[in-house]
């Protein structure tokens, strides 16, 4: 197996203090990853960090011999949201990420990458967004590694395809704030609680399975997401990037083991231990979410 799987570390999805971002990103800027998603992609409330300190981020990470892509919401709600957007869009120095349809409208012409929160699921979807100026894709989390093979064999040429390989996986979004709702807060009046989960508040079934994360207005599945040992399989199909989400702890370990792994055929490390609550990789598998198919 050549070292030509590149690596690209996703963008921070919970609201972590502004220390502790940068902080993160010193860190990471040593390590094996080739790409780094910066900016905020879950709620316009948490400005922790402005568009200045993103961009100062970017540079630092740039001069480090990272290729830095700039991510953007995935769920637009009023006109100040639009006014970021377009700043990120014609931003003149980093390529994007574009979540939402707005954002591709901004960057028709201009090349871009298409983020998880695009919704793609066939080829001719890939073939409307390349003319757009699509250079890369991220499909969707649920789909199944058979469909994303046969995606990719009518896929566009030149488009670049990114798996979501590894973190608690991102399932959906919601115009109401499920953890302001979980202190019985209302959503203008959230107090930041989510800075007190930073990695999301979990929850539980009835009989006390842990199935889902709570981070805002998102939902994540409260199993850690894993393809570490699917490295072989998706080389075969052609995938150009393994997207990594960020995590608080053990973020490092993460990135040390997918770049052993794709150096070495056989090194693949048991990560459950550095999961806040364990893996998944049943969508994959064709199977349920959070079963754990084959765990590596």
């Amino acid at each position: 197996m050549t070292n030509t799987l590149q690596l690209a570390l996703g963008p921070i999805t919970y609201f972590w203090p502004r220390e502790q971002v940068f902080a993160f990103y010193e860190r990471a800027a040593a390590w094996p990853v080739e790409i780094v998603y910066l900016g905020e992609t879950v709620c316009a409330k948490r400005r922790a960090l402005r568009p200045d300190d993103w961009l100062e981020l970017a540079g630092r990470l740039e001069a480090a011999g990272k290729q830095v892509v700039l991510s953007t919401l995935a769920l637009i709600e009023a006109e100040s949201e639009l006014m970021v957007l377009r700043r990120i869009s014609s931003n003149g120095r980093f390529p994007v990420e574009a979540n939402d349809m707005a954002a591709v409208q901004f960057l028709k012409g201009r090349p871009f990458v298409g983020g998880p929160g695009l919704n793609v699921y066939n080829a001719r979807s890939l073939h409307l967004l390349a003319q757009q100026g699509l250079t890369r894709w991220v499909p969707p989390v649920e789909l199944s590694g058979a469909s994303l093979a046969a995606i990719l064999a009518d896929k566009p040429a030149g488009v670049a395809t990114e798996v979501f390989a590894y973190g608690r996986l991102p399932l959906a979004y919601s115009a109401r704030c499920f953890t302001a709702r979980a202190h019985n807060l209302p959503k203008d009046d959230c107090r930041f609680r989510c800075q007190d989960y930073p990695d999301g508040l979990e929850l539980a079934t009835d009989d006390g399975r842990t199935f889902l994360a709570f981070n805002g207005i998102q939902t994540q599945s409260a199993q850690t997401y894993n393809l570490l040992a699917e490295l072989p399989a998706l080389m075969h199909m052609g995938v150009e990037v393994l997207r990594l989400s960020p995590q608080s702890q053990h973020m490092e370990q993460v990135v040390a083991a997918f770049d052993r792994a794709r150096r070495e055929p056989d090194s693949v490390t048991d990560l459950a231990p550095l999961m806040p609550t364990g893996p998944c990789d049943g969508y994959w598998h064709g199977s349920v979410g959070l079963a754990a198919v084959a765990q590596g």
